[in-house]
């Protein structure tokens, strides 16, 4: 884990005003480094969480970020698989990392940065995708899925859980009906089986966390992240998928101003195959 986290000469701890987040699972940070230069100055986040760096932390290309302010940064990585990072204008008052399963995988980082006396706690998931067939007795990729989600049920809830908190990140589950494009023909698809919609509910419900996401769009309407990368022409068959999510706890769901998901980077060269998302939290 690497962490770079400058310390501000104040001594009190104000009380942020309003800011922005954004999380995008990047699909490798260093072959897609221009696109998320081009975000970043297309849309300036206060805060980037990023998923599937795919990148040790000492070969994570900081001088980009750096350059356009993101000092306060947060490296969670490993070579050639998953990862995840949190870069930030704003300083941070602590930093954690996760593990789960037992499995040495980088899929979690979290960050508290000041809010007053309560603070902001930040975290940022990649949860596993689950590989192709949705059988925990035959495919360990998906037992592993179900068991990571078990251990956020049994961790985030009670104290972790009361205060203000938000939870973005890949969470590879599309939970509600129109969060694909074919409720009916993809119910045998990993991502939206039913023990995976049911297992995402718990870790929400136990935690009493808000999905901040449906708060702006309605369970009635179509919403996704994430398109295929199979799809000859992505945009006209929109056959996606919502796989990334914001999630609040009650503590902080009347300060949620906006989200809005960022579609048109998936039409930029060399894509990845999720959009990002960002979340507007309003001042108190």
């Amino acid at each position: 884990m690497w962490v770079t986290c400058p310390r501000s000469r104040q001594t009190s701890r104000p009380r942020l005003m309003s800011f922005t987040l954004a999380t995008w699972n990047i699909n490798s940070v260093r072959f897609r480094i221009r696109q998320v230069g081009m975000f970043l100055d297309r849309y300036a986040p206060d805060i980037l969480c990023l998923q599937e760096t795919k990148c040790p932390d000492d070969r994570f290309p900081l001088k980009p970020f750096r350059s356009r302010g993101y000092e306060h940064v947060l490296l969670n990585g490993q070579k050639g698989y998953h990862g995840v990072a949190i870069l930030s204008r704003i300083p941070f008052l602590s930093t954690s990392k996760r593990g789960f399963c037992q499995k040495g995988d980088a899929r979690h980082a979290a960050v508290t940065v000041a809010d007053g006396g309560d603070d902001i706690l930040i975290h940022n998931f990649y949860i596993p995708a689950g590989g192709d067939i949705p059988d925990p007795t035959i495919n360990d990729k998906f037992a592993h899925k179900l068991a990571f989600l078990d251990e956020m049920t049994t961790w985030l809830t009670g104290p972790e859980t009361d205060r203000r908190s938000i939870l973005v990140g890949d969470l590879n589950v599309a939970p509600l009906e129109n969060d694909v494009w074919s409720h009916k023909q993809l119910l045998r698809i990993v991502s939206h089986t039913p023990i995976e919609t049911e297992r995402l509910e718990q870790v929400r419900a136990a935690g009493g966390w808000v999905d901040a996401m449906r708060r702006f769009v309605p369970p009635e309407e179509k919403l996704y992240t994430w398109w295929s990368y199979r799809a000859a022409n992505w945009a006209l068959a929109n056959k996606g998928r919502r796989l990334d999510h914001v999630w609040v706890t009650p503590h902080l769901v009347d300060r949620l101003e906006s989200t809005e998901v960022i579609r048109a980077t998936r039409s930029w060269k060399r894509p990845s195959d999720h959009v990002p998302v960002i979340a507007r939290i309003g001042a108190a």
